[in-house]
Order: structure tokens, then C-alpha cells, then sequence
């Protein structure tokens, strides 16, 4: 009887195992995931907000462009659709510049991404200079790439012009005190494609390859026994709500980020 019982037990943990390697061994049951699929849609969003400038038909002219990327550490990507008028002088010239977008040249920006030039000259929408390479640069540009285009790689309707950095042009009080680009200060604007919408950038939440050693620049200590909260009422106009929280949210950000002790 013992032994007829130790039988069956020894069958039925050989059974157990069995069945257990064979469903490690079998494809994982994507079903279980709680991860929605959503095809083949590009969601590598946001993305900074340019105006990329040429010269066509011996006029500077402005696209607003979301499509942009890095390839290794000297090329960039610059994808536009084969309808632009501005593709014209960019083949032509082989010559253009990448304006990044601040909040307050935002208007302009979408204006130019709206209308053609081919119908509308655009020239003066933006104050601008000539840079060292030929290029028109926006005066009111945080930052902006004069570029070369080293190469043209052409997709279903799009030129995706591949280009070499010449100059870039940063206005002083984007930089920190290493006279390097300080993208706390610069805060480009950010375009989001699936619901074209514009963002901001948010903070600084920690160093690359070093987040066990460096905390965020947000990260604090507790308050102490002998802190002080601060309440504020403030009555706001209802037409100047929106404004007034926007603002609100960017000064709130800024004290996070530059008033030690501040929660």
C-alpha cells in the first residue's frame, strides 16, 4: 500500500515537472501583458520644435519642421515632405539652418509651418542675420545649427536631408558658467505628433550612467523641525487664468531648481 502510494506521488511530481518545463520551453503568452498594442505607429515623441531657414529663389524662407534626429555624433536628419517649397533651395544650395523654438517665437513658428512659400513670402516673418556659411539665422532663436547637407536619402514621399554641423549659434544666457549649453535655461518647445501638440521640457531629474551616485537636482532633504510653509492667495482676472498658471507652473520649477532649501 506504501509503496503503491509512493508511486503515484513520485508520477504525479514527474508529471508536475514535465509539464512545467515544457510551458518555460513554449513562446511566453503575450496576452498576459497589460501593454496595449497600438501598431506600427512612430512614437518617438516629443521632439524639438525647429524652423528650419534657406534660401530659395534669392529670398530667406521658414518651414516649421518636428521631424528631426541625430545619426552618430556628426550628422543629423532633417525629414521633410517632398511638397515644401523650401526643399527647392535646400537641394539647390545644399546649405540650411535648424532654429530650436522658444516660447515666445512659438506664433511665428506655427504661422510658418501653416502657409507655403510658394504662395506667401515668408522672408520677414523672423528678424534674422546671414551666418558665417550662408545661412539665415533667427535673431530670437536660443540656438541654431548652420548645417550642410552631405547627403539626400529620399522615402515615400519625403526628402530626409542628412547634414554635417558647421556653426552653432547659442545666445549667451542660455549657457552655464562653463560657457557650455545649459538645457534648464533653454528649454526648447517640443511638438508631439499623434495630437500636434506643443510641450515644454520638463526638469532635470538626474545625471546619465550616474543616478546611484547623484540625486536629481530636484531631490531634497525633508523639512526640518524649524521649516516654514508659506501660503499665498492670489485672485486672478478669470480671462488671465490660463496665463497666470502657466506662469505659475514655470516659476514653481524654477524654485525647485535654484533656491536651496526651498520644498
Amino acid at each position: 500500500m506504501v509503496k503503491t502510494i509512493l508511486g503515484v506521488l513520485s508520477l504525479l511530481v514527474l508529471l508536475s515537472c514535465s509539464t512545467a518545463v515544457k510551458k518555460n520551453t513554449a513562446q511566453p503568452d503575450m496576452m498576459e501583458t497589460n501593454k496595449k498594442n497600438l501598431g506600427k505607429l512612430i512614437a518617438l515623441y516629443p521632439k524639438p520644435m525647429t524652423v528650419v531657414g534657406a534660401e530659395v529663389n534669392g529670398k530667406a524662407n521658414w518651414l516649421v519642421v518636428g521631424h528631426t534626429g541625430v545619426i552618430g555624433h556628426d550628422r543629423i536628419l532633417v525629414s521633410m515632405s517632398k511638397s515644401h517649397y523650401t526643399n527647392q533651395g535646400i537641394k539647390k544650395t545644399k546649405r540650411l539652418s535648424v532654429n530650436l523654438v522658444s516660447r515666445e517665437m512659438l506664433p511665428k513658428a506655427d504661422y510658418v509651418g501653416s502657409v507655403s512659400g510658394a504662395a506667401v513670402d515668408k522672408s520677414e516673418v523672423f528678424a534674422y542675420h546671414i551666418g558665417e556659411y550662408g545661412t539665415p539665422v533667427i535673431d530670437a532663436s536660443p540656438l541654431t545649427m548652420e548645417c550642410e547637407v552631405a547627403d539626400i536619402y529620399e522615402t515615400d514621399g519625403f526628402d530626409n536631408f542628412i547634414c554635417a554641423i558647421v556653426n552653432t549659434y547659442a545666445a549667451s544666457d542660455m549657457l552655464d558658467n562653463d560657457g557650455k549649453l545649459d538645457y534648464t535655461k533653454l528649454k526648447p518647445v517640443l511638438f508631439e505628433f499623434p495630437t500636434y501638440s506643443y510641450l515644454a521640457t520638463g526638469e532635470v531629474i538626474g545625471k546619465c550612467l550616474n543616478l546611484d551616485k547623484q540625486p536629481g537636482m530636484c531631490a531634497k532633504e525633508p523639512m526640518t523641525a524649524d521649516g516654514i510653509v508659506r501660503l499665498s492667495k492670489i485672485e486672478v482676472y478669470p480671462q488671465y487664468l490660463d496665463e497666470y498658471m502657466r506662469y505659475a507652473t514655470e516659476v514653481g520649477e524654477i524654485s525647485l531648481r535654484t533656491e536651496p532649501g526651498v520644498l
